[in-house]
């Protein structure tokens, strides 16, 4: 049985992670700062600890691991990373994660490992134009991220890669392109569009009206989760060590995503478009090279992820959990 860890357990990529791993037949150990917010992790062990802490990070890496998953950082929605107020914390927590992770695998001779990185790393030159924007995996120098969130992902690639050129860890990296589903965080601040926007829709009456930021016609892609974890699982058993893009190439702009959101619930709806952060005017997955290296690609539309997700958003607001 092969022995796995998921760093960053306790939240939404990390649980269906850890649930896909225990499919395919895996021990799997995780660790979070929190326990998974709807239990959606099937580990064999969870740990409760901070991987900004050395100990904790010696504690959970160790000799008989097979493999290594870190999702782990510091991270949120547009209303979190586009602030600037969180800037210090997500590079320095991010970054310290990276760092005790990799300094452990190398120490304890764990032979592979999976960064996931995102789509913000990609030039902020290159994403002007919401009709036709460019995050084609070799565009992403001269950097220019629109973001600190998206420097410390393209500091931690770098890192990775280092590690293993300089140390033969066989390492995997992906940049996820706005990952979506159920049992993801709805609420709070960190919340990311998707659910952002259903969780509006659902709130609102009849006859109401919802608030997007911005002008509503900046374009990007969205992916469901579970097409994000079979892509994942993939990488992971390739030889192919990226980065590569995970993501959907189909392009909708945030005033159209709202306008879906709204047909989905069958309520009658105006968007109010008010000033807000909203990162780049356009972005979308580039998926030549996934489809080429791992015969990869998204196997359903965008709506079918949203009809589900919109589903499970409004259940939870009209039951209370």
């Amino acid at each position: 049985m092969r022995k796995a860890l998921v760093c960053g357990a306790g939240g939404f990529i990390g649980g269906y992670l850890v649930n896909r791993l225990k499919e395919d037949g895996y021990w799997v150990r995780g660790v979070d700062i929190k326990h998974n917010e709807f239990d959606n992790c099937n580990a064999d062990e969870f740990i409760i600890g901070d991987l900004r802490n050395p100990t904790v990070v010696d504690s959970v890496v160790s000799e008989d691991l097979d493999e290594v998953y870190q999702l782990a950082a510091d991270m949120g929605g547009a209303g979190f990373v586009f602030t600037g107020e969180n800037d210090a914390d997500i590079m320095h927590n991010s970054a310290t994660i990276n760092l005790n992770v990799l300094d452990n695998i190398r120490r304890k001779g764990v032979k592979k490992v999976f960064y996931s990185s995102s789509a913000c790393i990609y030039p902020e030159f290159n994403q002007a134009d919401p009709e036709n924007p460019s995050c084609v995996e070799d565009t992403a120098y001269p950097a220019q991220p629109d973001s600190e969130y998206g420097w410390e992902k393209l500091f931690s690639e770098r890192l990775y890669l280092s590690y293993s050129r300089n140390f033969g860890i066989k390492v995997r990296i992906a940049r996820f392109h706005n990952i979506f589903g159920p049992m993801g965080t709805w609420q709070g601040g960190r919340e990311k569009a998707p659910a952002a926007i259903c969780r509006k829709v659902a709130e609102t009456k009849d006859g109401g009206s919802i608030e997007v930021w911005g002008d509503g016609k900046q374009t990007r892609s969205f992916l469901y989760i579970d097409e994000c974890i079979e892509a994942v699982r993939r990488l992971m058993d390739s030889d192919f060590t990226g980065p590569v893009n995970i993501g959907s190439e189909e392009m909708i702009s945030i005033n159209d995503f709202a306008k879906l959101v709204i047909g989905i619930s069958g309520k009658s709806l105006s968007i109010i478009n008010i000033p807000g952060p909203e990162g780049v005017r356009g972005r979308r997955s580039d998926n030549a090279l996934i489809l080429e290296n791992l015969r990869w690609a998204p196997s359903q539309p965008l709506r079918i992820g949203i009809e589900k997700t919109y589903a499970w958003i409004n259940n939870q607001i009209t039951t209370g959990k």
